[in-house]
This record gives C-alpha cells, structure tokens and sequence, in this order.
C-alpha cells in the first residue's frame, strides 16, 4: 500500500515536470533575418530569408528553391557574363521577394513591390551596375526613365525594348519578341539601360513602382528644383505592351 502510494507520487511529480516544461518552452518565432559576409561586393554572400528563431534547419537547398532570396546565383549568372540567366534569376528573385503569395501565383502584383526590402533590391541593382560597367540596373533605369518625364513609350524606344518598323512610311515602332529579339551579349552594344527586363504586360505599374522604390530614393541629384516640389506625374504607356515574357 504504501509503496504504491509513493509511486503513484513519483509519477505526478515527473508528469507535472513534462507538463511545465512544455508550457516554458519558447514558440518557434518566424523573422525576416538578414545574413551578410562580405568582403567586396563581388565576393559577399547576402541572403534574405524567414527562418526560425528556435531552429533553422533547411529543408531544400538554397540554390534550387524557388523560395531562395539568395544572391548567389545571380552573382554567378552576371560574373560568368550570361545576361540571359542573370534576368532570369533576378525575375526569380522580384517575386521570391515579394511574398509567399507572389511566389505561388508565378508573378508580382505592382502592390506587393513595397513588400520588397530596400536593401535586397539595391543589392540587386548594384550587381547589375557592377557587371555592366554602369550600363544596366534599376537605378539606370530610373535616371532615365526620370530624364524622359517619366513618359514610358519613351523610356520603351531608349532602352531598346521597342523597334522602329522600317517598312512603315511614318515612324512607329513595334515591341520586340522575348527573348530573341533582345541583346544579351555585351559585345553587341545593347542600350544603356536594357536589362533587366520588367514585364509590362499588364500595364507600367509594376515597372513604375519598382523604379520609384524607397530602395532608390537617395539617387535623384539629376532631378530639377522644380520637378522636386511639384511631383513629377507618370505618363502612361499609351498602347499595350504586347511582349510574351513573364515576371
């Protein structure tokens, strides 16, 4: 009897203790945590990633997910001078920045492009601008594209993504076919501000809100007085950009 009554005690006590360690224990905490080794920008390693503050254990590898927020492959695509890739992979990238959402649906709305951390898409940028020698990126792009007042059909024909039609007797231009019709080689000569490229299939907003991001607000030095405090107004494409490519 009385052993039976200090068991059954013992067996309380080691239950209470499994139950008030289950209840302490700290929940699992997803953050966005920033994780950078650099030495020069050619050799840093920055990802971008949610990860677990109780464990982070990861489940595919970074360079095929298309989760992956990593730089890597970018880095790789741009040193090893394959344009082509490099667009790919930062196409890739704008969504898997994005948002879960973004990733699952295969594009980015224009509305989600403030979900995008300054800081990736400038780390972006500063990749393309160091592998082009200045010539490609989304700040070229912008200085550009603020240089036209904003006009997009403008913007279009400098960079390179329109073509005049030579037969026609007035001037127009027609949109070039992905991805053939577009310069991916260096030697070629593309414009000044080429790539990467943004889908503008589903109008200019996307292409606008990337190009007016917090992540470039410090590089306006060529923008007029005037410009500054009246707000330069975006014009519109004026016909539908009909390029098959996707974001």
């Amino acid at each position: 009897m009385s052993t039976n009554t200090l068991n059954s005690i013992h067996h309380h006590y080691h239950r209470s203790l499994r139950r008030r360690h289950s209840l302490d224990s700290p929940r699992a905490t997803l953050f966005l945590r920033r994780t950078t080794t650099t030495t020069s920008l050619s050799h840093s390693s920055t990802t971008f990633a949610a990860t677990s503050a109780a464990t982070s254990t990861p489940t595919t590898d970074p360079s095929t997910s298309k989760y992956s927020t990593s730089l890597d492959l970018l880095r790789q695509h741009l040193t090893g001078k394959d344009l082509r890739q490099a667009d790919e992979e930062t196409r890739r990238l704008i969504i898997a920045l994005a948002g879960d959402a973004a990733v699952k649906r295969g594009y980015v709305f224009f509305s989600e492009v403030q979900f995008i951390p300054a800081s990736a898409l400038r780390e972006i940028d500063a990749l393309w601008r160091e592998h082009s020698d200045g010539k490609f990126g989304y700040s070229v792009q912008r200085r550009i594209w603020k240089k036209l007042n904003r006009d997009f059909t403008e913007f279009f024909i400098k960079v390179g993504w329109m073509k005049k039609l030579e037969s026609s007797e007035v001037e127009q231009y027609n949109y070039r076919s992905f991805p053939a019709e577009f310069t991916w080689d260096m030697e070629e000569g593309p414009p000044e501000g080429h790539l990467p490229l943004t889908n503008a299939l589903r109008g200019t907003q996307l292409l606008s809100c990337i190009l007016t991001h917090p992540a470039f607000d410090g590089e306006d030095d060529d923008q007029s007085d005037d410009e500054r405090e009246s707000g330069a107004v975006v014009k519109p494409f004026t016909t539908p950009f009909q390029t098959n490519y996707s974001f």
